[in-house]
């Protein structure tokens, strides 16, 4: 179901004025009018009907309203966090763990198709690091161009999960970064995706701890270097050979979390049946 993202809560009166491209995606892609409703998600992931109240001056004003029975995955909030980057948030309680992908940043657009697909796919944040083999430099303009990314997929698929991407930091600040994050899980899972069988492990093997939260860590074109492959094995992390083929940057992040989340979703029937 596409559920519509607000930027912005409504007035204490349940009231929300929409503007610019917020107006039109609503009134001329979706044509909505007076009278129509649309499913929309609140800053702080409620899930609220809005009722289209009036469109003039290319204002929609609209009429917010919780639904009969909010959905479980925004009931509750737990782990409030201070992210050492500045920015404040709350792990949201889901029907799985958190995913956090640590993402090496790739070359040229392949960024925008990984944050993309990590919103589609319900993944919680986004961690783009600087990695050796990393010969892209971002810059404040793409931060901005992927947070309008993740918006866009977040309404096109549904997804109630508040995915954020973080602005890209050296190897050391993201290994930092997750360090600071697992303090407050019980059974934080951290994994590194590589491209040589370095320990004889899967997924399934790995979930067996039943994590609290999931890290996954995927290489920019080249994979990681020794030298930081080393680092992740110290700070943690186990290694994960996925497969026998050599995948490209962005199919390796889709692969990984989309396998990571089906058999996270399916963790109670095939543990049971073991």
């Amino acid at each position: 179901m596409k559920r519509f993202v607000l930027s912005s809560p409504p007035n204490p009166e349940g009231v929300v004025r929409l503007y610019a491209k917020d107006y039109h995606y609503l009134v001329r892609v979706r044509r909505l009018k007076p009278g129509s409703h649309f499913n929309a998600l609140l800053p702080d992931g409620t899930e609220v009907l809005v009722s289209v109240s009036s469109l003039a001056d290319n204002i929609l004003i609209g009429q917010c309203s919780l639904p009969p029975k909010p959905l479980c995955v925004q009931a509750e909030k737990t782990h409030p966090q201070t992210f050492p980057l500045g920015e404040s948030r709350l792990w949201a309680k889901t029907d799985i763990p958190p995913i956090v992908l640590i993402q090496g940043l790739p070359k040229g657009a392949k960024m925008d198709t990984i944050v993309r697909q990590a919103a589609e796919g319900g993944v919680f944040s986004v961690v783009p690091f600087q990695s050796e083999h990393s010969t892209a430099r971002p810059n404040a303009e793409k931060l901005k161009r992927w947070e309008r990314i993740v918006k866009e997929a977040r309404q096109q698929s549904g997804s109630a999960v508040q995915t954020s991407v973080l602005p890209p930091v050296g190897f050391e600040q993201m290994l930092e970064y997750w360090e600071a994050q697992k303090k407050s899980f019980r059974r934080p899972l951290s994994i590194v995706l590589h491209q040589e069988p370095l320990e004889k492990g899967s997924f399934h093997d790995y979930i067996r701890c039943n994590p609290d939260i999931v890290a996954l860590a995927v290489g920019p074109e080249g994979g990681f270097s020794h030298r930081e492959v080393s680092k992740f094995a110290a700070a943690g992390f186990k290694p994960l050979l996925m497969g026998n083929t050599i995948l490209r940057v962005d199919t390796a992040a889709l692969y990984g979390t989309a396998a990571l989340r089906i058999i996270l979703l399916e963790s109670e029937s095939w543990m049971s049946g073991e």
